[in-house]
């Protein structure tokens, strides 16, 4: 009963949010998103971003309160002051590992084996300083033929957003300039950033899907928006334009959205989001899982019904700048056939 009376409490809220919520954006470029995304989903999320900008107890995703999360947060951080851990927290946070993964495609044309791709998630850029650069050095000399990047630029879920696309742009100006770049949303991540990532090269998927072409084969990337906080994601949508036996690889910033992706027939996901749990117990053991998806789906490599998938466990940290026995990684995958 308590459940059912939340669902219905979430939805009254949702359908009276005032309709004032349109960013400052010219018109022209809402429009555009607007078609992009799809019209409905534009305006819903356009609407719970305005929920949560201006009511400080709105909820983010479900029965969770930003506020609530946001004192809890700052007690936690406090305590790991306290206790003298705050530092090592910070210097695990910004130890960023090298992962190498094989992603074996179903289908993947001759052209793209063996090709890599530098996948970033989490990057939540303006919680720390030291977060980009340590990014950077992370990545290094390393080679790669396409960049992803699965959303949750910015470190919180209200107010400004410019110095998180600012710390960005530090980032794009260092990857290399000749190779695509294509991005999602996160539940972190305003619409009004998109013209701004776009600026950077980044191509933002809003529900939509771009070929990556090579050697005149075809990799399809599709990307959805963020299905965590929002719930706009539409997979039916993104696979709209995509032929028919294409290769199909879904950036989805949640791991929430494997079933649809597995049943719309996508030989790959890559997502981001859970953090590998952030803060873990020895040996990595997560204490929470943030999204709505089995365990399996937290950190590193799965394969759910011959899709292949990777979650990462994100390049920065949510909330608290600390990390504990979960090191953040920038991934590189390699592309096989399976």
């Amino acid at each position: 009963m308590g459940a059912l009376c939340w669902h219905f409490y979430r939805v009254f809220r949702l359908v009276t949010i005032p309709a004032s919520s349109a960013p400052e954006l010219p018109s022209d470029v809402q429009s555009a998103l607007a078609a992009r995304m799809g019209p409905e989903l534009y305006a819903r999320r356009l609407a719970i971003q305005h929920q949560i900008e201006v009511d400080p107890e709105s909820d983010e995703a479900g029965p969770v309160n930003v506020q609530r999360m946001v004192r809890r947060m700052r007690v936690l951080s406090g305590f790991l002051h306290a206790v003298g851990v705050a530092g090592w927290g910070r210097r695990n946070m910004l130890a960023v590992r090298r992962e190498e993964n094989v992603l074996r495609l179903r289908g993947l044309p001759a052209p793209f084996r063996g090709k890599k791709l530098l996948h970033l998630g989490d990057l939540h850029a303006d919680i720390d300083p030291g977060i980009i650069p340590a990014v950077i050095q992370a990545i290094g000399d390393w080679e790669y033929d396409a960049v992803v990047l699965t959303g949750d630029y910015r470190a919180h879920t209200r107010h400004e957003w410019n110095e998180a696309l600012k710390l960005c742009g530090n980032l794009a100006r260092t990857l290399l300039p000749e190779v695509p770049k294509f991005a999602t949303l996160g539940n972190h991540d305003p619409l009004e950033m998109v013209p701004g990532l776009e600026a950077l090269g980044w191509r933002v998927l809003l529900n939509e899907a771009v070929p990556w072409k090579l050697d005149g084969a075809e990799l399809w990337i599709a990307g959805v928006d963020d299905d965590h906080t929002y719930h706009t994601a539409d997979i039916r949508r993104a696979s709209a334009a995509i032929p028919a036996g294409a290769c199909t690889l879904l950036l989805s910033h949640t791991p929430s959205t494997f079933q649809e992706a597995a049943d719309a027939g996508f030989a790959g996901m890559l997502s981001g989001h859970t953090h590998g749990g952030q803060m873990c117990l020895p040996g990595g053991i997560p204490m929470l899982n943030n999204a709505r998806a089995p365990r399996k789906f937290i950190s590193g490599p799965w394969e759910h019904q011959g899709m292949a998938g990777y979650t990462t466990r994100g390049a920065g940290a949510c909330r608290v700048p600390a990390r504990f026995f979960c090191p953040p990684e920038v991934t590189r995958h390699t592309l096989e056939g399976p």
